[in-house]
């Protein structure tokens, strides 16, 4: 089973995340799992773990961002799962290429796209090791 860390201090958002998400990212992929933390220091914690696939960060999450945290796990994990920021301003692009993150999705989050993008990102993943239709996501 893949699994995905979704970080935000709201729960409303990571539960957001993980309907929009379902189950699997596509028909033809595993089932996906969840692990979800509140505070930089728990997904940190989860993070050492090594046992998760992708990230979905919340950049506008306090006081810790989910942008400062995938700096952080770029410089310092090997291997970096991918990581998608979830941002309130388009303009902040810039700060989530500087981050490393892989891509970007805007608040609110959107039910269609947000899948689109964990599917197509998910079949760039290097550690990915399900091929995903993304016509089918």
């Amino acid at each position: 089973m893949a699994t995905i860390l979704i970080y935000s201090d709201d729960r409303t958002t990571r539960e957001d995340v993980r309907l929009a998400l379902g189950s699997r990212i596509a028909h033809t992929t595993e089932p996906i799992g969840y692990r979800e933390a509140a505070t930089q220091a728990a997904a940190l914690a989860i993070l050492d773990e090594g046992s998760i696939d992708l990230c979905v960060f919340d950049a506008e999450a306090v006081p810790s961002g989910g942008m400062g945290l995938t700096k952080q796990i770029r410089e310092e994990y090997d291997p970096v799962p991918p990581v998608l920021l979830l941002v309130a301003r388009q303009a902040d692009s810039w700060l989530a290429t500087w981050s490393g993150a892989a891509e970007i999705h805007p608040f609110p989050i959107d039910p269609i796209t947000l899948p689109e993008q964990i599917a197509t990102l998910w079949a760039s993943c290097p550690v990915a090791s399900t091929e995903v239709d993304v016509q089918a996501a």
